[in-house]
């Protein structure tokens, strides 16, 4: 009886590739995910506003709070406490509750263009119109018959600096009237407006004219 040779396995005959194949993919997606997560954890400290801030109002750290947001190239755009001087910014326009402050919204100068008016509503004030609000002014132009034209607004993201209470001899009297902080190139077309009976309307920002 003729015995078959003693073949003698050669070593790493069985290596199989694919196992090779499958730890380098396992590796990438491990390293993969932990980029993702050393990158989100990348975030920096960006001010941002507690409340509402109207145009022309000066803000310190104090008045602000710090969020923790993730903003890449973007960082330059928001204020960050680097940036914050001592004596604070003045807001350039009207920042929104929980808004980061950008960069375009401040200034280190007290005069920041804008100035206050008064102006009193043809109708009732809605009780969201309080000090430190912020609101659109609507102005529907009179007509030559006596009735008025389709309203638009005047003045956009204005800031109520007080509400004033109807004297008994104004000619207005059992009407409220606001004083408004306005940027001071809109203050020609408010005092245009009221000059030539205008229906004026202050609407907090955001709702809808007569909603």
């Amino acid at each position: 009886m003729v015995s078959r040779p003693n073949r003698a396995r050669r070593p790493g005959a069985w290596f199989d590739p694919r196992l090779l194949i499958g730890l380098v993919l396992v590796l990438g997606a491990v390293g993969g995910v932990s980029a993702v997560v050393a990158g989100s954890d990348r975030t920096t400290a960006v001010y941002a506003a507690r409340g509402a801030l109207i145009v022309g109002d000066r803000v310190t750290a104090a008045d602000l709070e710090l969020s923790q947001v993730r903003l890449d190239g973007a960082l330059p755009l928001y204020v960050t406490p680097e940036r914050m001087p001592a004596d604070g910014l003045v807001l350039a326009r009207t920042v929104a509750a929980g808004e980061l402050i950008p960069v375009s919204a401040v200034g280190a100068s007290a005069e920041a263009g804008v100035t206050t008016v008064v102006v009193e509503p043809t109708d009732a004030l809605a009780q969201a119109v309080a000090p430190g609000a912020v609101v659109d002014v609507w102005s529907s132009p009179q007509t030559e018959r006596g009735a008025f034209g389709p309203p638009a607004v005047l003045v956009g993201q204005a800031g109520v600096v007080r509400v004033l209470e109807p004297g008994g001899l104004s000619v207005g009297a059992g009407r409220r009237s606001v004083e408004l902080r306005v940027p001071r190139e809109a203050v020609a077309a408010v005092l245009t407006a009221i000059a030539n009976g205008a229906a004026i309307a202050v609407v907090p920002a955001n709702q809808p004219l007569g909603g």
